[in-house]
């Protein structure tokens, strides 16, 4: 369900505005209207937000060097001194590498010329001799520059060759090869300043270790701090001023059970302010407020959108239908119990779950319940058939749930005639919710002909198909349909309006039941995935006492994981896509809402 809400004005005078909502944000029960034009014009507000991000890529990065952590409470001052550090070793980083790649190119130029002193050459040309380096191909090196330039073969790579040519110095040498220039310095001495350049690469890497495993808490602190900072200026930037620009005025949210304490909290405030029920032209922040089983579900609402304020929430009505939809794709009891007694060591061996982590967990552990309880339909446990044991507990239960392929299949397409009509039904009720129940005429008059028309073809002995009860049914939802299909125009464009419902019934919905064949397809085919690496093990492994079980036991959990992960994956996806697409379609969900996000440290 949605929880109701309320609608606050403040009118604050101008020099007590910031600390006014310096209280607010510690009171942290308020939602503030904040305008996305404010932030663009706004230089402060922009540099705090590139902090943010600075922030953002500092953590990853220290995240992706893949140190343990030492978990501890996180420190502001300490996070500053954290992103500058980072960022300096990481310039530093950065231009170490630049220099230990020039000079590995310099050691490349310099290989094939072996290791000699540079001060020989230069004792040369002093001496009245210039040496010059070239670089050719075999077939372009000429023995006349033997004679003519003394050229003398230093080094041979393939089919390239590498020479040198000694000439008195003023004497001019006219080859078209390449000349090489050699760098400064003999390939010893580049490789020992390139070895000392890693040295110090790897220091610098060693300090970054370091701060990944005890600033990663310092970080965060800081970011969140200069996110507060930035939804505050947000909140001052969405403020109108007002009355000569005296008084600043301001708009905020608050759920109606807190407004009691917003009162008390407000009474003590230099500050106007009003309290009123939201209009339908607001736009109101939504608050999820379910109990118990269903808010569970909450964040798998939120991965589609949140519904709108004057809409349903339907959080409560397809809970139910995607935990025994999870469970069908999933449909191994054996993987079901795995889900449950995996969830529960990790409770026990983890230090601190968060409140947030520990409803998905609970989830998962309902999922892996309902698996458990729907393989019992089929009998399948990691892929093998629990009622081909000849014990009589299990044959007592074969005898009491058990069901064929057939009878899974059959059972696919009736639950998803039951989701499809129950969605039409909460459609009438969003509709009179909404604008009246004049508008869900129509909506009545297609329920009254798909239940009548289904109760006659499930149970004719109660209903005949065709009878004239049933008939009465029809007339009586077609005249509904086509009539009052929009109660706000004539006769005409109802029946017209009418017959396009029609077709779209006659087309969609037939498709939108067949899609409920998925749940049916894909637990069979998990089970043949199941029991294909049940064979696989037992066939592979070697006839040998000892490699033999080590073999089967290894092909077994190989196999079951990745049936696991990938069936696990399609039992949330399509569940979900159910769940978002037929189900809400025909309940005439909209969405579009907001989240309510209290203004908050």
């Amino acid at each position: 369900m949605i929880a109701k809400m309320k609608k606050l004005t403040f009118l604050v005078y101008h020099k007590e505005y910031e600390t006014f909502l310096t209280s607010l944000r510690d009171l942290g029960l308020v939602h503030v209207t904040t305008r996305a034009q404010g932030t663009a014009e706004n230089a402060e507000l922009q540099e705090a937000i590139r902090l943010t991000g600075r922030y953002s890529a500092a953590g990853k990065y220290l995240q992706q060097l893949m140190v343990p952590a030492q978990p501890h409470e996180g420190n502001v001052q300490k996070g500053v001194e954290a992103l500058e550090t980072i960022e300096r070793l990481q310039a530093e980083l950065q231009q170490l590498s630049q220099r230990i790649q020039a000079v590995e190119k310099e050691i490349t130029v310099m290989e094939p010329w072996g290791d000699f002193a540079p001060e020989s050459v230069d004792r040369l040309r002093d001496a009245g001799y210039r040496i010059d380096f070239y670089q050719c191909s075999e077939k372009q090196f000429s023995e006349e520059w033997i004679d003519l330039y003394h050229a003398t073969l230093i080094n041979r790579e393939g089919s390239k060759l590498f020479f040198v040519t000694v000439t008195p110095v003023g004497e001019e040498v006219e080859l078209e090869v390449e000349a090489v220039k050699l760098p400064a310095g003999s390939l010893s001495a580049l490789k020992n300043r390139r070895q000392e350049m890693l040295r110090q690469q790897e220091a610098l890497q060693e300090q970054l270790k370091q701060l990944a495993a005890t600033a990663l808490p310092d970080l965060q602190a800081a970011q969140h701090d200069v996110q507060t900072r930035i939804e505050f200026s947000k909140v001052v930037l969405s403020s109108d001023a007002v009355a000569d620009n005296k008084l600043m005025l301001l708009e905020g949210w608050a759920p109606v059970k807190a407004i009691d304490e917003i009162q008390q909290f407000l009474s003590a405030q230099e500050a106007y302010y009003e309290v009123s029920d939201p209009t339908p032209e607001d736009d109101v922040p939504i608050c999820l407020y379910n109990k118990g089983f269903f808010r569970l579900f909450e964040p798998i609402m939120r991965l589609y959108m949140l519904p709108k304020y004057n809409e349903l929430d339907l959080t409560p009505f397809f809970a139910p239908f995607f935990m025994l939809f999870f469970g069908l794709c999933l449909g191994d009891s054996g993987y079901g119990l795995f889900m449950v007694l995996a969830v529960a060591v990790y409770r026990m061996i983890a230090k601190k779950i968060e409140p947030s982590m520990k409803s998905i967990l609970t989830l998962v552990q309902i999922l892996g319940l309902s698996t458990m309880v729907c393989g019992l339909l089929t009998g399948t446990c990691f892929g093998f058939n629990l009622y081909d044991i000849h014990i009589p507990f299990f044959q007592r239960l074969k005898d009491a749930v058990y069901l064929d392929n057939q009878q899974m299949f059959n059972l696919s397409l009736i639950l998803g005639g039951v989701q499809i009509i129950f969605g039409m039904i909460l459609k009438a009720v969003n509709q009179t919710i909404q604008f009246g129940f004049k508008y869900a005429v129509a909506t009545v008059g297609w329920l009254i002909i798909l239940v009548s028309t289904a109760l006659a073809f499930a149970a004719p002995s109660v209903l005949p198909m065709g009878g004239t009860v049933h008939l009465v049914f029809l007339a009586i939802g077609a005249l509904m349909a086509y009539l009052y299909n929009s109660p706000d125009k004539n006769v005409f464009v109802n029946f017209g309006l009418g017959l396009w419902d029609t077709y779209n019934m006659a087309t969609g919905l037939l498709g939108d039941v067949l899609s409920y064949v998925r749940l049916f397809a894909l637990g069979l085919s998990g089970g043949i995935l199941a029991s294909v690496f049940n064979s696989l093990a037992v066939g592979m492994s070697p006839d040998n006492i000892i490699a033999g079980p080590i073999v089967m036991v290894l092909i077994f959990l190989i196999g079951h994981s990745i049936n696991i992960f990938m069936n696990v994956l399609g039992a949330m996806v399509h569940p979900m896509r159910l769940t978002f697409v037929e189900f809400f379609k025909n309940a005439g969900y909209e969405g579009g809402g907001k989240e309510y996000k209290p203004f908050k440290n």
